[in-house]
């Protein structure tokens, strides 16, 4: 088949490997592309955009790489007639035999040829749908479900806790608007069950500006320290413990270069931590703001979240979207298949050892959580979570 003949195909393309993503770039008569850097925005997308007919990902990812994508995407049930096509920039040992036991349908190593993509992806296309000819509609979509009497239970407490709460509320939202004028909510994106993404709600505690206040404050971010020990160790210092050419954990390619998984989470972490700014005594928290943080009232608007359905009242924490990108590997993964929630199992252990627990730790007990819950050990969890409401100390 001649490339002129090929239709022009809406593609969705996960990762930023640069000389991959300019060979796609230059060939706009083939393909629309859809560019997005990792499989938890691309899980996101794929569940509202039916038009996309093949997903190129690359093999090597920070958090999900490309077969843990594609596993993801056929758990989920989606896109079943969408070809799915690994790409990896050098060839190496049992990686194209572990991506055909995968869910995927084809499998790229070292320089790419465009055109003949574009004709795989379109002989793909037909025979994924002659395969999945009986099945006339796609799979329904898999996602998780609150049991019966766990939901019932959030809509209980989260409309009665609500309604005797509401003077209170009302009282709070009145002092936050006298003190400072602006929207007396804070919204933020969070990342839920099955990655759903959706809007957590607080009262706000912060005068208006906080964000344009930052630059004056920079001098007084306690990440600032770490952040610039990172930044003046242009190695991983694991890695220059070893043997030249020996990696610590698994290699990755950012930007075009070799680096392995921990130091790449280790900058990662320290540039998210450059974006947002944690002071001592910030002076942009004002004193109903101030108060509603130190009682918790701020947190009372996530009974809304509750009722829509968005968390429940017992569950893992939903995570900020840079802090779950980091958490989509195996190891980390399982604590998105359970229940979204205010207070959960991490938060009642926390506060057993005096408010000293590891990120492993905390990781590990909200994915036993995802494995264990039942509507009785949530009980039994809110009693516990009751004293913990008492203690200075934030879990």
């Amino acid at each position: 088949m001649e490339e002129k003949q090929l239709p022009k195909l809406k593609i969705l393309y996960i990762g930023g490997y640069q000389r991959f993503i300019e060979k796609f770039v230059e060939h706009p008569h083939l393909f629309e592309m859809v560019l997005v850097e990792n499989g938890l925005k691309a899980i996101s997308l794929l569940k509202n955009d039916s038009s996309i007919k093949a997903i190129l990902c690359e093999y090597f990812l920070p958090g999900m790489n490309g077969i843990e994508i594609a596993k993801m995407i056929q758990l989920e049930q989606f896109h079943a007639k969408t070809p799915i096509i690994l790409l990896s920039p050098e060839r190496a040992y049992g990686q194209k035999e572990n991506a055909f036991k995968s869910a995927v349908n084809d499998y790229y190593e070292g320089d790419l040829n465009i055109e003949n993509i574009a004709i795989r992806i379109y002989y793909l296309q037909i025979y994924l749908n002659y395969f999945n000819a009986e099945n006339s509609k796609e799979a329904p979509k898999r996602e998780y479900r609150v049991p019966w009497d766990k939901r019932l239970f959030d809509i209980v407490v989260s409309f009665f806790a609500l309604l005797f709460l509401s003077p209170l509320l009302l009282l709070v939202m009145i002092a936050i608007r006298l003190e400072s004028k602006g929207r007396v909510f804070y919204f933020s994106k969070r990342v839920g069950t099955g990655y759903r993404i959706f809007d957590f709600y607080k009262l706000r505690s912060m005068r208006t500006g906080a964000d344009a206040a930052l630059k004056d404050l920079k001098h007084l971010n306690q990440y600032d320290l770490e952040a610039k020990e990172i930044a003046d160790s242009k190695e991983c210092p694991r890695c220059s413990a070893l043997a030249e050419g020996e990696y610590c954990s698994e290699v990755l390619f950012a930007e075009g270069k070799k680096i392995c998984e921990y130091w790449y989470f280790e900058n990662k972490k320290q540039k998210v931590a450059s974006t947002f700014i944690k002071i001592k005594d910030d002076p942009r928290v004002t004193k109903v703001g101030k108060f509603i943080r130190n009682t918790s009232i701020d947190e009372l608007p996530q009974l809304v979240n509750v009722l829509k359905g968005d968390m429940s009242i017992v569950g893992n924490r939903p995570l900020p979207l840079y802090e779950a990108e980091m958490l989509t590997s195996d190891d980390w993964s399982e604590r998105f298949m359970g229940p979204a929630g205010i207070t959960g199992l991490w938060q009642v252990e926390k506060r057993g050892k005096g408010g000293q627990m590891s990120e492993e730790e905390r990781k590990a007990l909200d994915n036993q959580y995802a494995r264990t819950y039942s509507f009785w050990g949530d009980i039994k969890l809110i009693l516990k979570t009751i004293p913990a409401l008492f203690q200075k100390e934030n879990v």
